[in-house]
Parts: structure tokens; C-alpha cells; sequence
């Protein structure tokens, strides 16, 4: 692993800058060197003071590495085998004196330079909040929506939302699960709502995410995703509601999968499941039934 220095927070000697919070925007990336700038910049671009933006290069074998001389203002990380997108957020918020820490991805950007200003002011405001749902604009998803008051939500979407480090630190980070991708994000927030964190979503603050085809395994993934849901529903939903939930969700799984050509991915990822499912079991800690009801009442507010 090769660390550079880290650079100095933006205009530090200012008084204008005193008390105000700093800032990780931290970027995973692999294998999406020609995208990845975008990305980078939008970061840089942002107009909050006390903002320091890293790059995670999580194995890449194209040429990423070489982007590093282009951006010296942001710090790179590189790991030589890749270790996932869990243990890459982990790593920058565990490593960082940051009181708050934004994921952006590295196929997504800021539509305009003042969501991180905007963001950090409500949870200044709202010490109860522990995570800023940014509104996601995608190429499914084009039309912006006018900005209004944040509204509780019940769950982020990892490619932009901004978190206080001290309430994910609170309920111990992301949680490993059997898949490499899928669901981190759900298993965070509902340990948050468990700990009466406040999840708000911040309406017509966009980030435009691009869900670039370039080195994503759409399979790979979708078997990981539905492995990951079940083991979600198994970790963290109480008993009786478990016996309900599990069969729904099987059912679910596959008719979405049947719909779109991706049965035999969701029978892989069921498979995965059931394989890591004594290790699930020891890993339960359900929430209570109160928080997981309201966990799904937001979900359907939401939709």
C-alpha cells in the first residue's frame, strides 16, 4: 500500500474557517480510470472550506495509478489486491480525524458546487443526524427535483450520502457479509435508526450517478446482491418477523430475476447464502421490532 502525504485543509489559516467541521470525501475506485476524473473534480470543485478528498485505488489494473500526478490535491491510497467497497469505506473513515465523511463513487459527481455546505449546515443544526441522503440523479432518473427541507428517510444510497463518523464508529462501522457487494448500506442505516440515529434524505440536492457498464459484473453482482439481502433480513430482523420475511423475500428475489434474465445468478446468489448461513446465525443481532417496522414504513414513504 503507497500513501501520499495529505494535503493541507483548504484555506485553514482563515478565520472564516474556525469551528467549522472538516470534511473526507473519500472515492473508491476500480479498474474506471477513464471516468474517475469527473468524479475527482466535482470533489474539488465543492466550496466548503475545511474539505479533503481521497482517492482509494482498490486494486485497479488499468491506469489508475497514473491519475495520481494529475490530482496532488487529493491524497491516494492503493491496495495491490482488492478488498471490497466495506472494508474500503471502513478504512477511510477509521483512518480519518474527519467529524464527517461523504462516499461518492467513483462513476458519480456533484451537480453543482454547494451540497456538502448545505449538507454539513443540517447535520450542524441537527445533532441527531447521522447520515444525509443526497437526491440521485441517473441516466433512469434524469429529472431534477426543486430542493426542500430534508425529510427522514430510511436508508442512503452508497453512491453519495455523507455520514457523522462518530455514529457510524457508534454502531461499529460496515459489517462484513457473505457477498462482496449489496445491502451494506440497508444493514448501516438500520443499526443507526436501532441507536435513534435520524437518517434524513435532502430532496433536490442532487448527485448524478452514471452506472457506468465499465467493470461492473452486472451477474456477479445481482448473486451477491440477493445473497446479501437474505443475510440482512437473517442479521437484523426479530423473531417472529423472520420467518415472514425470509420466505417473502425468496419469492421476490425470484420473480424480479425471472423478469430480467437473471434467474440463474439469483439461484447462485441463494446458493452463496445458504452456504454462509451458519456464520450468518452467529452474527445475529436483530433490531427491535419497533425499529424494524418503521424501518419498512420509511422504505414504502420513500418509494
Amino acid at each position: 500500500m503507497t500513501v501520499s502525504s495529505l494535503p493541507q485543509n483548504r484555506d485553514d489559516s482563515h478565520a472564516a474557517t474556525r469551528g467549522l467541521r472538516g470534511v473526507l470525501v473519500g472515492i473508491v475506485t476500480r479498474n474506471r480510470c477513464g471516468v474517475l476524473p469527473k468524479a475527482i473534480e466535482s470533489a474539488l470543485r465543492q466550496q466548503y472550506p475545511r474539505l479533503r478528498v481521497a482517492v482509494l485505488d482498490d486494486g485497479s489494473e488499468d491506469d489508475t495509478p497514473q491519475l495520481r500526478s494529475k490530482y496532488p490535491e487529493a491524497r491516494w491510497i492503493r491496495w495491490e489486491r482488492s478488498r471490497g467497497y466495506m472494508e474500503a469505506r471502513n478504512y477511510l473513515m477509521r483512518d480519518s480525524n474527519a467529524e464527517f465523511y461523504l462516499s461518492l463513487d467513483d462513476d458519480a459527481w456533484f451537480t453543482t458546487e454547494d451540497e456538502i455546505s448545505l449538507a454539513v449546515q443540517h447535520m450542524e443544526r441537527n445533532p441527531k443526524v447521522a447520515a444525509v441522503a443526497f437526491d440521485i440523479l441517473s441516466p433512469d432518473r434524469e429529472k431534477t427535483a426543486l430542493r426542500s427541507e430534508p425529510r427522514p428517510t430510511h436508508m442512503f444510497i452508497g453512491c453519495g450520502h455523507i455520514l457523522r463518523i462518530s455514529a457510524a464508529r457508534d454502531c461499529g462501522f460496515y459489517v462484513p457479509a457473505p457477498g462482496y457487494y449489496g445491502s451494506e448500506e440497508m444493514d448501516l442505516c438500520i443499526r443507526l435508526l436501532e441507536r435513534n440515529w435520524e437518517i434524513h434524505l435532502f430532496p433536490g440536492v442532487h448527485i448524478w450517478h452514471d452506472k457506468t457498464t465499465i467493470a461492473r459484473d452486472i451477474p456477479a453482482q445481482h448473486r451477491s446482491g440477493v445473497c446479501n439481502d437474505l443475510a440482512f433480513a437473517v442479521r437484523r430482523c426479530p423473531f417472529p418477523l423472520v420467518l415472514g420475511i425470509i420466505p417473502i423475500k425468496l419469492i421476490n428475489h425470484l420473480r424480479f430475476s425471472a423478469r430480467n434474465q437473471l434467474l440463474r445468478s439469483c439461484l447462485g446468489g441463494i446458493g452463496l447464502f445458504f452456504k454462509g448461513a451458519f456464520d450468518v446465525l452467529k452474527s445475529r443481532e436483530p433490531v427491535r421490532a419497533s425499529t424494524f417496522v418503521e424501518f419498512i414504513r420509511r422504505s414504502r414513504k420513500t418509494r
